[in-house]
């Protein structure tokens, strides 16, 4: 009986029934990781300069509008003796923001369906580095937008009545909390996957929230059933910690101060970043096992 000679190739383990060799990831690789794709997300504004042309004239258009069309009904329901634009400053803030967060999803779910991140997953590379460096890139997008439409509303008329670091707290809280919605636009990136749906999807938790707020005019004004949802919502809250930071306690409703407001704005961020940031990179792991 004979027997076939054994080969070199022969000899070689089977490549698909090896097991996959894990590589051990040190915090100091998640950070570069993080800041590579950071970096490479920030890159694609610079390359394609139509998305962030679009995401900063959306906002000022809203501004504007707000100001100019419907300013001079609805300035009569502001409280205090507020100007609209006053009062419409640091709600638009939050706006911009929360829409903003929009974009995580749309980004993730652009790279799963051009086959992006599964080139990430051939790469000796921290995982968590594509989440975190996909929201800290709409962090200092949000952020360049938002410094554009401040800008813009200090040339119409818009001025902070407390001081230079009370208004400087109240841009880095609306970009805390929008860097928190990013996790949850990350969870509806990773659960949806398809680009055309994700633009959709993210719309879906915004306009309840924004339009149902303190944003462009006081809660008192809406339906009884309404304003108990309205006042108890974190666009509220975050938008009348804003307003106290920037105007003062004089802008805020009875009962109302600052720092319960910012307090309550902060439990909100820290229980949405961890909620949804968990919800995020269990459903990414789901994604790309």
């Amino acid at each position: 009986m004979s027997t076939q000679p054994t080969t070199a190739a022969d000899a070689r383990p089977d490549p698909v029934a090896a097991p996959v060799q894990r590589v051990r990831v040190t915090p100091r690789q998640v950070v570069t990781d993080t800041l590579v794709l950071t970096r490479r997300n920030l890159l694609r504004n610079v390359r394609l300069p139509q998305l962030l042309l679009f995401s900063t004239v959306q906002p000022v258009m809203f501004l504007l509008l707000f100001n100019y069309v419907f300013g001079g009904a609805i300035g009569q329901a502001i409280p205090g003796d507020y100007a609209y634009i006053q009062w419409l400053m640091p709600g638009l803030v939050i706006q911009v923001a929360t829409f903003g967060a929009g974009q995580t999803a749309i980004g993730l779910t652009e790279d799963l369906s051009k086959g992006v991140i599964d080139r990430f997953r051939s790469l000796p590379m921290a995982r968590a580095a594509v989440l975190t460096g996909r929201t800290l890139a709409d962090l200092f997008r949000n952020a360049a937008v938002l410094t554009i439409m401040l800008a813009v509303g200090f040339l119409i008329g818009f001025r902070y009545e407390t001081n230079l670091l009370g208004f400087l707290a109240g841009f880095a809280l609306a970009l805390a909390f929008g860097y928190a919605l990013s996790w949850v636009m990350a969870t509806i990136g990773m659960l949806v996957r398809n680009p055309e749906a994700a633009q959709s999807a993210v719309f879906l938790p915004v306009f309840p929230l924004v339009f149902a707020s303190s944003v462009f005019l006081p809660t008192q004004t809406m339906p009884d059933w309404l304003r108990v949802f309205a006042d108890n919502q974190p666009i509220t809250v975050i938008a009348n910690a804003l307003r106290g930071l920037m105007l003062g306690d004089a802008a805020l409703l009875a009962g109302q101060d600052t720092a319960g407001q910012v307090l309550e704005s902060l439990a909100w961020i820290v229980g949405i970043t961890l909620l949804f940031g968990g919800l995020a990179t269990r459903a990414y792991r789901r994604a790309v096992s």
